[in-house]
């Protein structure tokens, strides 16, 4: 077919706006030929744009040759039809679509592109229809074109807009940092980008603007936010991608408690942009109180709170069941599981894997038999149906204990804390396996009550790190002590127990973000640094200049980053960041479309003085 110029021709409405109320109108549509239908004397065509779709008739009795030009009419072909809006018959409504109760009569269309045969239909609505991922990877402009991605990107865009327009309406001014900055490698791996003009010297992509947010506090802008990418060189997962947006702020003179307050009303306005009411304040708990009922730090409140039931034993059946009685013995309730076979009861084991220090009682019937007294008091302890499910976690008292408490803070010692984390883990993989039968993972539900956000708070400040054989930061090392812990960090004793003035916010066991007051006085971030294991001249090298900064006239401040891309995936639906992400890379770091990363010239690395080894 031959292909027309588009010439003055302006679109009038898009091609989802089209209603009732239009009929009668000349009106100009423009977009992708979504179907065609032929009929004889009669051809449909549904014209899409991102709006919706709407539905063109071509009538051969009417104009023979433009019903002749339609009939070449393809999957993908870009139109622009000019016609008449016309009421369509009740009896041929289409109530699928806002579009379904008027039509287009065609008098004139320009075809202004042509397209291939599709390796995928992007109008097909059957998701079963759709190939694997590294097609849709591969041709993403085509895959972006389906509705779905397309809501996604549209829910992306409410959600960013709502938390600007939330941030700017409290005094946070967006500012934008640096991309081309140095390398601090700290947790994950910097991308680094070669400097021509400096051969051998090196900028970094930044994994978080985490210093320039503090110089800005220090600068005195107060309240700054930002939307900001950031890049991290690690292994991806679902919820992993090497580039990342994050919703980055920072603010002088606070409270812990001022920084929830203003998290929680910008995360009311992205809900809301989801049609979302979500009640806040959000509940507070300690990471020991995390880790003692939910076994981890990132806690699901969609499914009962683990519950200590040793003292439901005596000493005596305690040492019969292998029990070290000295640790925990958790109970972790599933609700309406209802009754297991003997085989469902064997599947339980490979949930809890190999855990040399932990035991596992899957069957918790069959203690009925020796324990009834224990069993009972159990039942009454987690308020237990009838229909529930109950599985025991203990720690084996046959395994010789060790005293060291490593990074672990006293309140949660070290074999405690393997404990509860071995029934916190254990927690979710039974949720998961029978979700379909006590349906607190159900998807697909949008009401505030299928989201459940918590603060988690006053983390430990240090972690072991066995293999480096030193203290890590648990957070990240411009996160401020606690004030009565301080003397501790001074005097580098019993760092263990040093309480961190960190915070998560967390959602449905996803962490969404992470936070905290940081350190303002130079004196003890050189008390840190010297924790961690660096030396005056490695301190100096590596954050001499925020050092130097934090002389003259720091505030005290603090802030947090909530990653957008994560919120985004969990408000569709998604079960993967790269459906609400428009240009992802793989599992892999693969950009499929682009065909990234790949080889340079010798001549750019030449330019650069790199040498590439085989």
């Amino acid at each position: 077919m031959q292909l027309d110029f588009l010439g003055d021709l302006q679109r009038t409405h898009t091609c989802g706006a089209l209603r009732a109320a239009d009929a009668n109108k000349e009106v100009v549509l423009m977009g992708w030929v979504n179907r065609r239908r032929d009929l004889g004397n009669l051809i449909f065509i549904d014209i899409r744009d991102r709006s919706g779709i709407a539905q063109v008739v071509f009538n051969r009795e009417v104009n023979a040759a433009l019903h002749e030009k339609a009939a070449g009419l393809r999957s993908e072909y870009v139109i622009a039809v000019l016609g008449k809006v016309k009421q369509r018959d009740p009896s041929t409504f289409n109530k699928n679509i806002p579009t379904g109760e008027v039509e287009v009569v065609a008098r004139e269309f320009r075809l202004l592109n042509e397209s291939k045969v599709l390796p995928f239909l992007p109008g097909e609505p059957d998701a079963a229809q759709l190939p694997n991922e590294e097609v849709r990877l591969k041709y993403r402009y085509l895959d972006l074109r389906r509705t779905p991605m397309q809501a996604n990107i549209e829910l992306r865009h409410k959600i960013a807009l709502a938390v600007r327009n939330h941030l700017s309406g409290q005094g946070f001014y967006e500012i934008e940092t640096p991309f081309m900055t140095r390398s601090t490698p700290e947790g994950a791996r910097d991308y680094l980008v070669p400097s021509r003009v400096y051969p051998g010297s090196f900028y970094a992509l930044p994994q978080s603007p985490q210093l320039f947010k503090q110089i800005l506090m220090i600068s005195g802008f107060d309240r700054y936010f930002q939307i900001v990418r950031c890049f991290r060189d690690e292994d991806l997962r679902a919820d992993r991608q090497p580039e990342f947006t994050q919703i980055d702020l920072e603010m002088t003179f606070p409270q812990q408690e001022r920084v929830f307050e203003v998290v929680e009303g910008f995360l009311k306005a992205a809900f809301q942009a989801a049609g979302i009411d979500l009640p806040a304040p959000f509940p507070r708990m300690t990471y020991d109180e995390a880790i003692r009922l939910y076994g981890s730090d990132k806690p699901d409140l969609r499914l009962p709170a683990m519950v200590g039931v040793r003292e439901c034993f005596t000493p005596a059946e305690l040492e019969k069941l292998a029990i070290d009685p000295g640790l925990p013995v958790v109970a972790i309730r599933t609700p309406k599981v209802g009754e297991l076979s003997r085989k469902e009861r064997d599947d339980i084991r490979p949930l809890f894997g190999e855990r040399p220090n932990a035991k596992l009682f899957e069957d918790f019937n069959r203690l009925e038999k020796g324990y009834s007294e224990a069993v009972t008091k159990i039942r009454a302890l987690t308020k237990a149906a009838a229909d529930d499910l109950i599985v025991l976690v203990a720690a084996d008292g046959s395994v010789a204990r060790h005293k060291s408490e490593g990074g672990v803070k006293p309140e949660v010692k070290q074999h405690d804390h393997a404990v509860y984390t071995a029934a916190g883990a254990l927690r979710i993989a039974l949720a998961q396996k029978y979700a379909d039968r006590h349906k607190a993972f159900a998807g697909g539900r949008k009401d505030a009550d299928s989201y459940h956000l918590l603060w988690v708070t006053d983390f430990p400040m240090f972690e072991w790190d066995e293999e480096g054989q030193r203290w890590a930061a648990a957070h990240h090392p411009f996160t401020s002590p606690h004030e009565p812990d301080m003397e501790k960090v001074l005097a580098h004793k019993d760092l263990g127990s040093v309480r961190a003035l960190a915070y998560d916010i967390v959602m449905n066991g996803t962490e969404l973000g992470s936070g905290s007051i940081r350190i303002h006085r130079q004196d003890v971030q050189r008390q840190i640094f010297y924790a961690l294991g660096m030396t005056e001249e490695e301190a100096k090298s590596r954050f001499g200049f925020f050092l130097e900064a934090l002389e003259y006239g720091t505030p005290p401040h603090g802030g947090i980053a909530l990653g957008l891309d994560r919120i985004v995936m969990i408000l569709a639906g998604a079960e993967s960041l790269r459906e609400v992400i428009p240009f992802p890379k793989t599992a892999k770091a693969v950009d499929m479309m682009v065909d990234a990363p790949t080889p340079v010239s010798e001549t750019q690395l030449r330019d650069l003085g790199i040498k590439v080894k085989s």
